[in-house]
């Protein structure tokens, strides 16, 4: 499964309306024994709003945390072309490219991505719930 930034970043603020979820999911990803990809994309976005938000302590945990425990994914130039073609299919909705190319690498590898961002619904990517 391929980690979107929304529960990386719930998992860690204690504020964010999906944390409780977040945490539970990670207890079942665990219990499931399902290996997690965090796409460098994700990773460094979802590190940039712990910094912002949460400070440079848990910004560092979460490096940490996620260098000792979770696989990391770097997507192709393929993938990012992919990605900027799923942009154009949608230009009425704002899809980052941070997501378009998360969904580009779930495309790629068939896999489902654990987020809770609508916009994967809306370019029919396969989403973990």
């Amino acid at each position: 499964m391929i980690a979107d930034t929304g529960p990386l970043y719930a998992a860690y603020d204690p504020s964010d309306r999906y944390h409780s979820q977040a945490l539970a999911e990670i207890e079942r990803l665990s219990q499931q024994k399902l290996t997690v990809l965090i796409p460098y994309p994700v990773f460094l976005e979802t590190h940039s709003l712990i910094l912002k938000r949460l400070g440079i302590q848990i910004g560092f945990r979460y490096i940490q945390e996620i260098s000792a425990g979770a696989e990391r994914l770097q997507p192709t130039i393929e993938d990012y072309q992919t990605a900027i073609q799923v942009i154009q299919r949608y230009p009425d909705q704002s899809i980052t490219l941070f997501d378009a190319t998360t969904a580009a690498l779930s495309q790629r590898l068939g896999i489902a991505i654990w987020t809770y961002d609508f916009h994967f619904d809306v370019v029919n990517s396969i989403v973990w719930r």
